[in-house]
């Protein structure tokens, strides 16, 4: 019985599946992943990329809507890509994702105290304050930023953007960290 299989899900059932992927920092290695997903027919629900704590490494938070047999196959086809250091599929593990959203909302002056309420209900917060709008940053699970923006949107939404997921297995250390590797000196780089 293998690890998973407490928590697989049935092929053909997709769920949003979370991999996150440690590449090099090269020209050419975002493209070579998107086109992956995009050769084998998937649409990518949230790509979120960016530095990590090791220099020249950048780290993909990827979620997609698959099955686990057609997420263990994604994940398998990634490690064949060039400049792919690992990757981890943390859908059914212990972690933690986030999103973060800015939303301009229209801020009558007769609304104004309603809607700084309801930013204060959702632990959001103003960052900037005008004479005819808002935007509030938030930061929180799919579903609460899903919630935020249903509340605002009697206010009138001006403007929206969201980040993708980002995720982090929990407790010590981590689950998907490249290796070290050793100079010929013998000191880890």
């Amino acid at each position: 019985m293998s690890h998973d299989s407490a928590f697989a899900i049935p092929k053909g059932r997709s769920i949003a599946q979370t991999l996150i992927v440690y590449v090099e920092d090269r020209p050419g290695t975002l493209n070579r992943i998107v086109s992956l997903f995009r050769r084998r027919g998937f649409n990518i629900d949230s790509l979120t990329v960016g530095r990590c704590e090791r220099p020249g490494v950048s780290r993909i938070t990827v979620v997609v809507r698959a099955d686990d047999v057609t997420a263990r196959r994604l994940e398998a086809n990634l490690y064949k890509l060039v400049n792919v250091i690992t990757v981890e599929d943390v859908t059914h593990s212990s972690s933690v994702t986030r999103e973060m959203a800015f939303v301009k909302v229209r801020a009558a002056q007769d609304r104004r105290a309603e809607l700084l309420q309801l930013v204060q209900t959702f632990r959001a917060r103003v960052v900037d304050l005008g004479p005819e709008s808002i935007i509030v940053e938030s930061t929180g699970t799919q579903e609460k930023l899903d919630g935020l923006i249903e509340v605002l949107q009697p206010f009138g939404i001006l403007e929206l953007v969201r980040t993708g997921a980002v995720a982090m297995l929990r407790g010590p250390g981590s689950g998907a960290q490249p290796e070290q590797t050793e100079s010929d000196d013998g000191v880890a780089a």
